[in-house]
């Protein structure tokens, strides 16, 4: 089993579903908490439907993001931290639901994790994938 990861950070919308399509990504697996972005082109539906426009299926899986607080250890740069929230998000009931998902989605078509940070380690992505997909071919996308 193969998934695919990508950050928007400090890109165009253009320039990342250029990626997807050169990767041969089908879907994207949002995995933000909070699907909005002040990025233009990346706020949920506005993506979605460019996504659908270029071939590309969007699923939103927001009980996989951070809560709030570990997204503000990931801005202090505290990995750490950030794993132990994440660790207990993904213990919450509807992350659970939605982390079966994720894995039959990756198994159904080529599918990419999307969040905002560029770099996957930095990111609950890389967390994500050690504890839903751990025996899966990583592939990290960059716009």
């Amino acid at each position: 089993m193969r998934v695919y990861t990508i950050g928007y950070e400090g890109t165009t919308q253009a320039e990342f579903i250029a990626a997807l399509n050169a990767a041969g990504v089908k879907r994207i697996a949002d995995v933000r908490a909070v699907p909005l972005s002040r990025r233009p082109g990346f706020s949920k539906n506005i993506l979605a439907a460019s996504l659908r426009e270029a071939g590309i299926d969007y699923v939103g899986l927001k009980a996989l993001g951070t809560p709030a607080e570990g997204r503000e250890a990931a801005r202090k740069g505290n990995h750490a931290r950030l794993a132990e929230i994440y660790a207990g998000q993904l213990m919450l009931p509807e992350a659970m639901v939605q982390a079966a998902q994720l894995v039959e989605l990756v198994e159904e078509m080529p599918t990419a994790l999307l969040c905002f940070e560029r770099e996957p380690g930095c990111c609950h992505r890389s967390l994500l994938v050690a504890s839903v997909l751990p025996d899966a071919e990583v592939i990290d996308l960059f716009a």
